[in-house]
Protein backbone atom coordinates (compact mmCIF):
# COMPACT_ATOMS: atom_id res chain seq x y z
CA UNK A 1 0.00 0.00 0.00
CA UNK A 2 1.41 3.34 -0.63
CA UNK A 3 2.55 5.95 1.71
CA UNK A 4 0.41 9.39 1.14
CA UNK A 5 2.49 11.03 3.47
CA UNK A 6 5.73 9.60 1.29
CA UNK A 7 4.15 11.02 -1.60
CA UNK A 8 3.35 14.33 0.19
CA UNK A 9 7.20 14.26 0.60
CA UNK A 10 8.01 13.39 -2.80
CA UNK A 11 5.74 16.27 -4.23
CA UNK A 12 7.45 18.71 -2.10
CA UNK A 13 10.49 17.60 -3.10
CA UNK A 14 9.91 18.24 -6.91
CA UNK A 15 8.27 21.68 -6.72
CA UNK A 16 11.70 23.33 -5.42
CA UNK A 17 13.63 20.89 -8.36
CA UNK A 18 11.09 22.74 -11.07
CA UNK A 19 12.24 26.03 -10.04
CA UNK A 20 15.65 25.31 -10.36
CA UNK A 21 15.59 24.06 -13.54
CA UNK A 22 13.59 27.24 -14.20
CA UNK A 23 16.09 29.60 -12.82
CA UNK A 24 19.38 27.84 -14.05
CA UNK A 25 17.63 28.91 -17.44
CA UNK A 26 16.45 32.22 -17.09
CA UNK A 27 20.47 33.29 -16.27
CA UNK A 28 21.96 30.97 -19.14
CA UNK A 29 23.07 32.35 -22.44
CA UNK A 30 24.07 36.13 -21.23
CA UNK A 31 26.71 36.01 -23.89
CA UNK A 32 25.10 34.81 -27.21
CA UNK A 33 23.28 36.44 -29.63
CA UNK A 34 19.67 38.57 -28.75
CA UNK A 35 18.06 35.53 -29.90
CA UNK A 36 20.07 33.46 -27.81
CA UNK A 37 19.41 35.73 -24.96
CA UNK A 38 15.97 36.14 -24.84
CA UNK A 39 15.25 32.47 -25.95
CA UNK A 40 14.73 31.39 -21.91
CA UNK A 41 11.99 33.63 -21.61
CA UNK A 42 10.08 31.43 -24.15
CA UNK A 43 11.24 28.14 -22.32
CA UNK A 44 9.79 29.63 -19.06
CA UNK A 45 6.73 30.42 -20.56
CA UNK A 46 6.83 26.45 -21.91
CA UNK A 47 7.66 25.77 -18.26
CA UNK A 48 4.32 27.61 -17.26
CA UNK A 49 1.98 26.29 -19.60
CA UNK A 50 3.20 22.82 -19.12
CA UNK A 51 3.62 22.80 -15.34
CA UNK A 52 1.28 24.89 -13.78
CA UNK A 53 -1.84 23.57 -11.97
CA UNK A 54 -4.35 25.91 -12.81
CA UNK A 55 -3.76 26.03 -16.62
CA UNK A 56 -6.87 27.75 -17.12
CA UNK A 57 -5.90 30.66 -15.44
CA UNK A 58 -2.96 31.58 -18.07
CA UNK A 59 -3.52 34.39 -20.80
CA UNK A 60 -0.95 34.16 -23.09
CA UNK A 61 -1.14 37.56 -24.06
CA UNK A 62 -1.34 39.32 -20.58
CA UNK A 63 1.92 36.51 -20.49
CA UNK A 64 3.63 38.66 -23.29
CA UNK A 65 2.73 42.31 -22.27
CA UNK A 66 4.17 41.21 -18.79
CA UNK A 67 7.40 40.30 -20.40
CA UNK A 68 7.64 43.00 -22.07
CA UNK A 69 6.92 45.39 -19.30
CA UNK A 70 9.64 43.89 -17.23
CA UNK A 71 11.97 45.08 -20.04
CA UNK A 72 11.21 48.18 -19.54
CA UNK A 73 10.92 48.37 -15.98
CA UNK A 74 14.29 46.89 -15.74
CA UNK A 75 15.92 49.77 -17.17
CA UNK A 76 15.10 51.80 -14.09
CA UNK A 77 14.47 54.90 -15.89
CA UNK A 78 10.90 56.79 -14.67
CA UNK A 79 10.11 57.92 -17.93
CA UNK A 80 9.79 55.27 -19.67
CA UNK A 81 7.51 52.57 -19.52
CA UNK A 82 5.07 49.95 -21.77
CA UNK A 83 1.42 50.39 -22.22
CA UNK A 84 -0.87 47.43 -23.09
CA UNK A 85 -3.62 48.08 -25.47
CA UNK A 86 -6.42 49.07 -21.99
CA UNK A 87 -3.22 51.81 -20.33
CA UNK A 88 -3.07 53.22 -23.98
CA UNK A 89 -6.34 54.48 -23.93
CA UNK A 90 -6.51 55.90 -20.91
CA UNK A 91 -2.82 57.92 -21.74
CA UNK A 92 -4.93 58.90 -24.47
CA UNK A 93 -7.76 60.04 -22.62
CA UNK A 94 -5.64 62.37 -20.64
CA UNK A 95 -3.69 63.86 -23.43
CA UNK A 96 -7.38 64.83 -25.00
CA UNK A 97 -7.84 66.90 -21.51
CA UNK A 98 -11.15 65.41 -20.45
CA UNK A 99 -10.65 62.59 -17.79
CA UNK A 100 -12.26 61.50 -14.39
CA UNK A 101 -9.68 61.70 -11.61
CA UNK A 102 -7.93 64.20 -9.04
CA UNK A 103 -5.66 66.74 -11.34
CA UNK A 104 -2.70 65.42 -10.74
CA UNK A 105 0.63 65.34 -12.77
CA UNK A 106 2.72 62.53 -11.01
CA UNK A 107 6.23 61.21 -11.55
CA UNK A 108 8.90 59.12 -10.23
CA UNK A 109 11.68 60.36 -8.53
CA UNK A 110 14.67 57.54 -7.10
CA UNK A 111 11.64 55.44 -7.34
CA UNK A 112 8.96 57.66 -4.82
CA UNK A 113 5.54 58.23 -6.24
CA UNK A 114 6.15 62.25 -6.28
CA UNK A 115 3.89 65.18 -7.45
CA UNK A 116 5.19 67.42 -10.05
CA UNK A 117 2.30 69.71 -9.79
CA UNK A 118 -1.67 69.35 -9.59
CA UNK A 119 -3.73 71.06 -12.20
CA UNK A 120 -5.03 74.08 -11.98
CA UNK A 121 -8.76 74.06 -10.66
CA UNK A 122 -8.54 70.55 -9.78
CA UNK A 123 -10.11 68.45 -6.68
CA UNK A 124 -6.13 67.92 -6.16
CA UNK A 125 -5.12 71.55 -6.06
CA UNK A 126 -8.59 72.40 -3.75
CA UNK A 127 -7.63 69.45 -1.22
CA UNK A 128 -3.97 71.17 -0.60
CA UNK A 129 -1.82 68.56 -2.77
CA UNK A 130 1.66 70.34 -3.21
CA UNK A 131 4.18 69.93 -6.04
CA UNK A 132 7.05 67.59 -4.32
CA UNK A 133 4.74 65.95 -2.19
CA UNK A 134 5.53 62.29 -2.21
CA UNK A 135 2.58 59.89 -2.13
CA UNK A 136 3.62 57.17 0.03
CA UNK A 137 -0.14 55.38 0.46
CA UNK A 138 -2.91 55.10 -2.12
CA UNK A 139 -6.14 53.85 0.07
CA UNK A 140 -3.67 52.89 2.66
CA UNK A 141 -2.04 50.10 -0.17
CA UNK A 142 2.47 51.26 -0.28
CA UNK A 143 2.79 53.02 -3.72
CA UNK A 144 6.60 51.21 -3.19
CA UNK A 145 7.48 49.48 -6.09
CA UNK A 146 4.93 50.43 -7.95
CA UNK A 147 4.73 51.70 -11.70
CA UNK A 148 3.76 55.30 -12.56
CA UNK A 149 0.98 53.40 -14.58
CA UNK A 150 -0.28 51.27 -11.76
CA UNK A 151 -0.30 53.97 -9.38
CA UNK A 152 -1.89 56.38 -11.51
CA UNK A 153 -4.89 54.19 -13.00
CA UNK A 154 -5.23 53.63 -8.63
CA UNK A 155 -5.57 57.02 -7.91
CA UNK A 156 -8.06 57.69 -11.31
CA UNK A 157 -11.61 56.07 -10.46
CA UNK A 158 -15.19 57.03 -10.95
CA UNK A 159 -16.51 60.81 -10.11
CA UNK A 160 -17.92 61.15 -7.14
CA UNK A 161 -15.41 58.69 -4.96
CA UNK A 162 -13.21 59.46 -2.46
CA UNK A 163 -9.56 58.35 -2.84
CA UNK A 164 -7.03 58.65 0.63
CA UNK A 165 -3.27 59.62 -0.31
CA UNK A 166 -1.13 59.57 2.35
CA UNK A 167 1.81 61.87 1.50
CA UNK A 168 5.16 63.15 3.05
CA UNK A 169 5.35 67.11 2.66
CA UNK A 170 8.96 68.86 1.91
CA UNK A 171 8.72 69.91 5.46
CA UNK A 172 8.68 66.12 6.42
CA UNK A 173 5.00 65.82 7.84
CA UNK A 174 2.66 63.02 6.51
CA UNK A 175 -0.85 63.91 6.21
CA UNK A 176 -3.87 61.66 4.53
CA UNK A 177 -5.37 63.92 2.31
CA UNK A 178 -8.91 63.29 0.89
CA UNK A 179 -10.12 64.01 -2.74
CA UNK A 180 -13.33 63.47 -4.13
CA UNK A 181 -12.41 62.13 -7.88
CA UNK A 182 -14.70 64.12 -10.40
CA UNK A 183 -14.45 65.36 -14.19
CA UNK A 184 -11.20 66.90 -15.06
CA UNK A 185 -11.56 69.02 -18.02
CA UNK A 186 -7.96 70.89 -18.76
CA UNK A 187 -8.57 73.69 -21.16
CA UNK A 188 -4.63 74.29 -22.27
CA UNK A 189 -5.50 78.26 -22.27
CA UNK A 190 -6.31 80.76 -20.20
CA UNK A 191 -6.69 84.72 -21.05
CA UNK A 192 -8.05 87.91 -19.95
CA UNK A 193 -6.51 91.77 -20.41
CA UNK A 194 -5.50 93.59 -17.77
CA UNK A 195 -4.33 97.20 -16.56
CA UNK A 196 -7.60 98.27 -18.44
CA UNK A 197 -6.30 96.41 -21.47
CA UNK A 198 -2.71 97.56 -21.58
CA UNK A 199 -1.56 94.07 -20.56
CA UNK A 200 -2.25 90.91 -22.29
CA UNK A 201 -2.40 87.81 -20.24
CA UNK A 202 -2.51 84.06 -21.22
CA UNK A 203 -2.07 80.93 -18.99
CA UNK A 204 -0.93 77.83 -20.55
CA UNK A 205 -1.99 75.13 -18.82
CA UNK A 206 -0.89 72.53 -20.99
CA UNK A 207 0.69 71.38 -24.03
CA UNK A 208 -2.24 69.78 -26.07
CA UNK A 209 -2.30 68.98 -29.83
CA UNK A 210 -5.25 71.94 -29.89
CA UNK A 211 -2.86 73.83 -27.50
CA UNK A 212 -1.18 76.22 -30.37
CA UNK A 213 -4.79 76.49 -31.67
CA UNK A 214 -5.87 78.10 -28.75
CA UNK A 215 -3.19 80.37 -28.06
CA UNK A 216 -3.80 82.05 -31.92
CA UNK A 217 -7.27 82.46 -31.03
CA UNK A 218 -6.64 84.12 -27.49
CA UNK A 219 -3.91 86.32 -29.02
CA UNK A 220 -6.58 87.22 -31.90
CA UNK A 221 -8.60 88.76 -28.91
CA UNK A 222 -5.65 91.60 -27.73
CA UNK A 223 -4.76 94.52 -29.45
CA UNK A 224 -1.57 93.46 -30.10
CA UNK A 225 -0.37 96.72 -31.95
CA UNK A 226 -1.25 99.13 -28.96
CA UNK A 227 -0.27 97.08 -25.56
CA UNK A 228 2.38 97.59 -23.92
CA UNK A 229 3.47 94.23 -22.91
CA UNK A 230 2.05 90.61 -22.20
CA UNK A 231 2.18 87.96 -19.36
CA UNK A 232 2.86 84.43 -20.09
CA UNK A 233 1.69 82.16 -17.25
CA UNK A 234 3.51 78.75 -17.01
CA UNK A 235 3.35 78.27 -13.62
CA UNK A 236 1.91 74.65 -12.48
CA UNK A 237 1.89 73.95 -16.65
CA UNK A 238 3.48 69.92 -15.97
CA UNK A 239 4.26 70.06 -20.10
CA UNK A 240 2.78 67.93 -22.38
CA UNK A 241 4.13 67.79 -26.02
CA UNK A 242 7.54 68.76 -27.09
CA UNK A 243 6.09 69.52 -30.73
CA UNK A 244 3.47 72.11 -29.32
CA UNK A 245 6.22 73.49 -26.75
CA UNK A 246 8.29 74.39 -30.63
CA UNK A 247 5.34 75.82 -32.52
CA UNK A 248 4.28 77.78 -29.41
CA UNK A 249 7.44 79.41 -29.15
CA UNK A 250 7.48 80.55 -32.98
CA UNK A 251 5.09 82.72 -31.87
CA UNK A 252 7.51 84.83 -29.96
CA UNK A 253 10.82 83.71 -31.08
CA UNK A 254 12.72 85.47 -33.94
CA UNK A 255 12.88 84.01 -37.35
CA UNK A 256 15.73 81.12 -37.79
CA UNK A 257 16.78 81.95 -33.87
CA UNK A 258 17.34 78.09 -32.28
CA UNK A 259 14.46 76.62 -30.44
CA UNK A 260 15.55 73.94 -28.73
CA UNK A 261 18.66 71.16 -29.21
CA UNK A 262 17.88 67.48 -28.97
CA UNK A 263 20.10 64.14 -28.92
CA UNK A 264 19.08 61.07 -29.14
CA UNK A 265 21.41 57.69 -29.95
CA UNK A 266 19.63 57.11 -33.24
CA UNK A 267 19.57 60.82 -34.63
CA UNK A 268 22.23 62.81 -32.69
CA UNK A 269 22.21 66.29 -31.84
CA UNK A 270 19.45 67.66 -33.52
CA UNK A 271 18.25 72.07 -33.74
CA UNK A 272 14.97 73.32 -34.08
CA UNK A 273 14.39 76.67 -35.35
CA UNK A 274 11.65 79.32 -34.85
CA UNK A 275 9.77 79.78 -38.25
CA UNK A 276 9.15 83.24 -37.52
CA UNK A 277 6.98 84.90 -34.83
CA UNK A 278 3.94 86.26 -35.57
CA UNK A 279 3.98 89.26 -32.94
CA UNK A 280 6.15 91.95 -32.93
CA UNK A 281 8.42 92.09 -29.98
CA UNK A 282 6.61 92.90 -27.09
CA UNK A 283 7.56 93.01 -23.47
CA UNK A 284 7.47 89.31 -22.16
CA UNK A 285 6.81 87.95 -18.47
CA UNK A 286 7.07 84.74 -18.02
CA UNK A 287 5.80 83.63 -14.59
CA UNK A 288 7.10 79.85 -13.39
CA UNK A 289 7.16 77.97 -10.23
CA UNK A 290 8.14 74.11 -8.95
CA UNK A 291 5.51 72.82 -11.29
CA UNK A 292 6.56 74.40 -14.36
CA UNK A 293 8.20 70.97 -16.36
CA UNK A 294 8.90 69.15 -19.60
CA UNK A 295 7.66 70.68 -22.19
CA UNK A 296 6.93 74.59 -19.87
CA UNK A 297 10.18 74.62 -19.46
CA UNK A 298 11.61 74.40 -22.93
CA UNK A 299 9.45 77.11 -23.77
CA UNK A 300 10.45 79.31 -20.82
CA UNK A 301 14.09 78.71 -21.87
CA UNK A 302 13.74 79.55 -25.57
CA UNK A 303 12.21 82.65 -24.51
CA UNK A 304 14.61 83.43 -22.25
CA UNK A 305 17.92 82.34 -23.79
CA UNK A 306 16.58 84.10 -27.24
CA UNK A 307 16.31 87.44 -25.27
CA UNK A 308 12.26 87.54 -25.92
CA UNK A 309 11.30 87.68 -22.17
CA UNK A 310 12.05 87.72 -18.60
CA UNK A 311 11.60 84.88 -15.84
CA UNK A 312 9.88 85.52 -12.94
CA UNK A 313 9.14 82.88 -10.17
CA UNK A 314 10.60 79.99 -8.67
CA UNK A 315 13.35 77.45 -9.57
CA UNK A 316 11.68 74.73 -12.18
CA UNK A 317 11.05 71.35 -12.08
CA UNK A 318 14.05 70.09 -13.88
CA UNK A 319 13.32 67.41 -16.62
CA UNK A 320 15.80 67.31 -18.90
CA UNK A 321 14.60 64.79 -21.09
CA UNK A 322 11.59 63.76 -23.31
CA UNK A 323 10.12 60.69 -24.43
CA UNK A 324 8.96 59.53 -27.75
CA UNK A 325 5.53 57.50 -27.77
CA UNK A 326 5.87 54.09 -30.02
CA UNK A 327 2.53 52.25 -31.42
CA UNK A 328 1.99 48.80 -32.10
CA UNK A 329 -0.75 47.67 -33.96
CA UNK A 330 -2.27 45.87 -31.18
CA UNK A 331 -3.02 49.20 -29.53
CA UNK A 332 -0.68 49.06 -26.98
Amino acid sequence: MTNPRAWRRSVLILIPTVVLVLTLAVCGGQDGTPADLFEPIYRVYQYVKTYFYQPDLIDDQQALYGAMKGIVRELGDPYSEFLDPEEKATFDQSLAGEFSGVGIEITLENGILTVITPLVGSPAEAAGMRAGDRILFIDSVSTEGKTLTDSALKIRGEIGTPVVLTVLREEGTIEDVTIVRDLIVVEPIQYEERNDGDIAYIRILRFEPETTIALDQALGTFSLDTISGLILDLRNNAGGLMSEAISVANRFVDRDEVVLITEDRLSGRRQYYSRGNLIRNLPVAVLINRGTASAAEILAGALRDNDMAILVGEKTYGKGVFQQLIDFSDGS
